[in-house]
């Protein structure tokens, strides 16, 4: 009977560990409008591996720069 009640406790620590993990996944994808992301993770359920993966590895910005001017615009010329 213990073996049973430790195979218990067993699956509610990893449902915490899950939940724990989708809900930061889940919140950083709709933060980044990252739709498909969103449904992903919404829907498949790896014990927290694909969320951790998402937002280590996936979320992360382009490291891409932007064009932006050198050098701040010059005010009105006097």
């Amino acid at each position: 009977m213990m073996a049973g009640a430790a195979f218990g406790l067993f699956i509610a620590i990893i449902a915490i560990w899950s939940l724990v993990w989708k809900g930061m996944a889940l919140w950083k994808a709709a933060r980044l409008g990252h739709k498909g992301w969103f449904v992903a993770l919404l829907i498949i359920n790896t014990a927290g591996i694909l969320d951790i993966l998402y937002i280590y590895v996936f979320s992360k910005k382009s490291s891409m720069p932007t064009a932006s001017p050198s050098a701040p615009p010059a005010g009105p010329q006097i």
